[in-house]
């Protein structure tokens, strides 16, 4: 079971935008292998790093909305949002050692 909490085009305001920590996106899709392999890292980072940051999911078939407004065409897409704002982008599947470095000044 994923740690990761699965936001939706009705939630993504509240619990990304108008989050006071930053938030890790995970913008993935059932039938991607890649997402498959990240879903686990990001998990672990959600676990390892609760005290300074929020990760959560958005299923980009069933989210086009949110999606579409972020640009999101490649997936696993993995965006930080900090005050309402993207500040970081990742593309593509990679080891937990890479997203830690991308993401680290976000990780406390």
């Amino acid at each position: 079971m994923s740690n990761a909490k699965a936001v939706t085009d009705a939630s993504f305001e509240e619990d990304v935008l108008k989050s006071d920590r930053p938030v890790i996106v995970d913008f993935w899709a059932e039938w991607c292998g890649p997402c498959r392999m990240v879903g686990p890292i990001l998990d672990q980072i959600a676990e390892e790093h609760a005290d300074s940051v929020d990760v959560v999911k958005l299923n980009v078939d069933e989210n086009g909305g949110t999606a579409a407004k972020y640009g999101i065409t490649s997936i696993p897409a993995i965006y930080v949002f900090k005050d309402g704002e993207v500040a970081k982008t990742s593309v593509g599947a990679k080891p937990k050692a890479a997203l830690e470095k991308e993401f680290a000044e976000f990780l406390g």
